[in-house]
């Protein structure tokens, strides 16, 4: 791929070659989806319902995948290499026990494939300064820092190029992350139109389901988060069914006793009844009929009955391949 690349940039097609090239008909390039992980270490269950379910459901459907452990991205702020080593082996162990599989499925480590920063400078050379820094996810994370590494400015690139470098046509993401695509979808064009059709324009996959806002068992008003400085905000995929139990039983939810899906005016409550939903593959409203003659207090067990049920085989899984 890198040889490809290089051939492209070294002799740019005549201007007569590009005009004729861009009349003729889009070439129609195989469906591919391709998504990347950064290795964090262990993941909670709105990491593993948000993102990783959805992995397993796309190859399950006979989908040609490509699924990447993005150590790169990891280093956009420093990191100890030792940890970051066993994060990545940590996570290669978690998606292989949450279903990917690798006869049907790409997994790969994103260092290992050096074309990744090649294809990644190449773009850097043809993306303005101006436009990394209107996109929102940069004004966020600098706000919070005195000094501003470089790869932060610049890891959007990177991100493109992890995607068209394997010509994928598809990408799942999240709604914070749909600025990110559509600068890839720029800089495939411009690529194109510079030195001739060489990638496609990718689609996002945007799921509509609520599994990528799960939200703090403390504070429903915040998203979920390993980071969270109270440990019973999040559950992992790492927990025992005793731990489930505890931080299920000591979530938050409000002072009215029935159970009813309110997002809005009641978002603890709606917050379990998500989580209910997605380990039961119930919907909310089926849940809220099941639920009737039940208060919270009670209802918290049958939370806490089903992600145990769905979860505890995920982690059996882990702990066989990453023995702690």
């Amino acid at each position: 791929m890198s040889r490809q690349i290089l051939r492209c940039t070294s002799k740019i097609l005549p201007l007569a070659h590009r005009s004729a090239s861009s009349q003729a008909k889009s070439p129609v390039w195989p469906r591919k989806i391709f998504s990347g992980v950064q290795p964090t270490g262990a993941l909670h269950i709105g990491n593993y319902l948000g993102a990783i379910k959805r992995w397993v459901d796309l190859q399950d459907a006979g989908e040609n995948v490509t699924y990447c452990i993005v150590d790169l991205h990891s280093i956009t702020l420093p990191q100890d290499p030792q940890v970051l080593r066993h994060n990545s082996l940590q996570m290669a162990a978690t998606l292989l026990a949450c279903g990917i599989d690798p006869s049907r499925a790409t997994l790969f480590l994103q260092s290992g494939v050096p074309q990744h920063a090649e294809l990644s400078w190449i773009l850097g050379c043809m993306t303005t300064m101006a436009r990394l820094t209107h996109l929102p996810q940069y004004k966020d994370k600098s706000a919070k820092l005195k000094e501003i590494p470089l790869g932060l400015y610049i890891y959007p690139v990177l991100q493109a190029a992890d995607i068209m470098l394997y010509k994928a046509t598809h990408v799942p993401v999240g709604e914070d992350q749909i600025q990110h695509l559509q600068m890839a979808q720029s800089l495939a064009r411009a690529f194109n139109n510079r030195f001739g059709t060489t990638f496609p324009s990718c689609e996002p996959i945007i799921s509509d389901d609520t599994s990528c806002r799960l939200k703090s068992l403390r504070d429903p008003t915040k998203k979920m988060s390993k980071s969270d400085p109270d440990p019973k905000a999040c559950i992992m995929l790492t927990d025992n069914g005793k731990e489930i139990v505890e931080k299920i039983k000591k979530s938050v939810t409000d002072f009215t006793s029935e159970v009813t899906f309110e997002p809005e005016t009641r978002p603890g409550v709606a917050n379990l009844i998500t989580i209910h939903s997605l380990a039961s593959g119930k919907t909310p409203q089926q849940i809220c009929q099941e639920a009737k003659g039940l208060n919270t207090g009670q209802y918290k067990q049958h939370v806490a009955d089903a992600l145990v049920e769905h979860l505890n085989p995920i982690r059996v899984r882990i702990e066989r391949r990453w023995p702690t």
